[in-house]
């Protein structure tokens, strides 16, 4: 990634918070293996501020679409609460093997960590984990791939929860190379985009609303299951 890519990823910006779209692939943060990480090109979006942003939440590495970054510590104390209380909405695209019978419903099943292991991220459901609730409706399908747009809006915000919740319907996101069938190698990339996020961030204004175009590597799936090519589209 270049700095003039990642301005052009610039979604919203006011006095406290910038959303982007982040790109798959890139994780948000360094993790043990190294590599690049989306925090080393943030310094690109100080826009005069002394300090860098930084993310309020979680993306999966493999997972594109809108992320708040807070502007210094206040606004990111601001937004850390947000996230926390469960106030700000974050939808997502995903595109899934098979699909659901149903044109809505929602998902309310425990996870728990596969492993004790600290630095394992694998997640289970398990009646004795953290309660998780996602609640997931239907936006095309298309039976000749045999496969489902869904838009997945988490109540909880648990690790991994939409990949493990639609995996234990029986429905995983395309992709998955943890929870679903795809290979851990030349497979299609995850299937699954942070589309929208809304903020209530000023009490007295109504809630930032943001929403990230779909990537291109979900294009094609998306249009199968009856996008518009007028809907935006990186």
């Amino acid at each position: 990634m270049i700095v003039d890519d990642i301005l052009s990823r610039l979604l919203y910006r006011d006095a406290l918070v910038l959303v982007i779209d982040k790109p798959a692939g890139l994780p948000v943060h360094p993790g043990p293996k190294g590599g690049e990480t989306l925090t080393q090109h943030l310094d690109a979006l100080r826009f005069g501020l002394p300090r860098r942003p930084e993310a309020a939440h979680r993306l999966d590495r493999d997972t594109s679409g809108c992320l708040a970054l807070g502007r210094h510590a206040k606004a990111l104390a601001r937004l850390n609460a947000l996230f926390a209380r469960g106030q700000a909405e974050k939808t997502y695209w995903a595109l899934v093997e098979g699909g659901p019978a149903e044109e809505a419903g929602e998902i309310d099943l425990a996870l728990a960590r596969r492993s004790d292991d600290p630095r394992s991220w694998w997640m289970k459901t398990d009646p004795s984990g953290d309660p998780s609730l996602t609640r997931w409706r239907v936006l095309g399908r298309d039976p000749a791939g045999g496969r489902t747009w869904l838009a997945l809006t988490p109540v909880t915000g648990r690790t991994h929860q939409l990949r493990v919740h639609c995996a234990a319907m029986g429905w995983p996101i395309l992709g998955d190379t943890v929870y679903g069938s795809a290979p851990r190698h030349g497979g299609p990339g995850l299937q699954l985009h942070a589309r929208a996020l809304a903020l209530p961030l000023y009490p007295k204004k109504p809630a930032i609303t943001v929403e990230a175009p779909a990537p291109a590597h979900m294009v094609d799936g998306l249009r199968a299951c009856g996008m518009s090519d007028g809907s935006d589209v990186t």
